[in-house]
């Protein structure tokens, strides 16, 4: 194959020249929220799978407790005032997604963008929306933090790569 982990085809899905705005934390938010819309609860535990597929280093806690990986059913349908479920996956050594388990119609997490600088990175993070993307055959959308429904880039299912959904911000 010999494709990057954010590559298709050889060519990158997007350059870090063009989208840098949107990785900037004074900008953006320092933790942008990523989310598959119009999700279920087969989508979620097919993200569990994939998370185990693949072999990504993870970690499932409720509140301070680390527990292994459940299935999606039960997490989802925990008591309303239950601690909050989280999965962290580490999409490379210090780059961190963080799945929060509040919907079973929405799959939401979010990354720290401080982590993601840099073609490399920015490289790293696309093939990981894409992963899931594909995996789901749904779009992976990423809004400025606080910005629900306002997607600037994301995974698109047509084109089978991650691509800009606004227009960058000119400095």
């Amino acid at each position: 194959m010999g494709r990057g982990a954010g590559q298709h085809g050889g060519v990158a899905d997007l350059l870090w020249d063009d989208v840098s705005c949107f990785f900037d934390p004074d900008l953006m938010g320092s933790l942008p929220d990523l989310r598959v819309p119009d999700a279920s609860v087969e989508d979620w535990q097919a993200v569990l799978d994939l998370v185990v597929a693949r072999g990504w280093r993870c970690q499932y806690s409720e509140g301070e407790t680390v527990l292994p990986v459940p299935r999606a059913a039960s997490v989802l349908s925990r008591p309303a005032d239950a601690e909050c479920p989280y999965l962290r996956v580490w999409l490379a050594l210090d780059a961190l997604a963080i799945f929060r388990f509040l919907d079973d119609e929405v799959i939401d997490f979010d990354v720290d963008l401080r982590e993601l600088q840099g073609q490399e990175r920015l490289d790293v993070f696309c093939g990981f929306l894409r992963e899931i993307g594909r995996h789901l055959g749904k779009p992976v959308l990423m809004d400025p933090q606080g910005g629900h429904e306002r997607p600037v880039l994301g995974f698109d299912v047509e084109t089978d790569r991650v691509v800009l959904l606004a227009d960058p911000v000119v400095m």
